[in-house]
């Protein structure tokens, strides 16, 4: 493996090499048992293990909410805002579904806000599985609206409900793209 290979180049062969080890784990349960069915070792529930692969890319058409993107390259987290109503909506709108307009504009977003809950995330989607545990919460803005977001802290122990975030916009490594995440102040 090449060493100037990005996080992203390396997330193929990361996924083939956790989907050999579920296909051999598969053969040996069908081999033992004729069917792909084990025991998930949480809550000792049988669970089909599909010998079938499925691997998807998403396209996600993002025209109507480019303004977000151009915010996040210059350091700014924009969200939406109905000029009918005044509802604030995150992820931003093209559309107001209070009143069925398409009448919005962009705010961009005060960079503080007040923890409400959080969780710790340790059981990973195959796409995060290189990642070591993370912290994701809900924080209660200003301007009245939520964000869900991860949050950069060593530990959930210091965080706690009430305690007041930052907003911070940046490169989260590895992937080394632009997206936005929360700090304790």
């Amino acid at each position: 493996m090449s060493d100037d290979k990005t996080i992203i180049k390396k997330l193929p062969e990361h996924i083939d090499r956790l989907s050999e080890e579920a296909l051999s784990l598969i053969d040996n349960i069908v081999r033992e048992t004729g069917l792909p069915i084990y025991q998930d070792p949480k809550t000792g529930a049988p669970m089909w293990l599909d010998v079938r692969e499925l691997r998807l890319r998403y396209v996600i058409p993002v025209k109507n909410i480019e303004e977000f993107f151009k915010g996040l390259r210059n350091g700014v987290v924009r969200t939406t805002k109905c000029k009918e109503c005044g509802t604030i909506y995150f992820p931003p709108q093209p559309d107001c579904p209070k009143c069925r307009v398409r009448n919005m504009e962009w705010i961009d977003i005060d960079g503080e806000g007040e923890l409400l809950t959080w969780t710790v995330i340790n059981v990973k989607p195959l796409s995060f599985s290189h990642l070591k545990d993370y912290i994701v919460g809900i924080v209660r803005m200003p301007q009245g609206f939520n964000i869900l977001a991860w949050i950069n802290v060593d530990s959930h122990e210091k965080l706690a409900p009430g305690m007041k975030m930052r907003l911070k916009v940046g490169r989260r490594d590895p992937e080394g793209y632009i997206t936005y995440w929360f700090e304790p102040i």
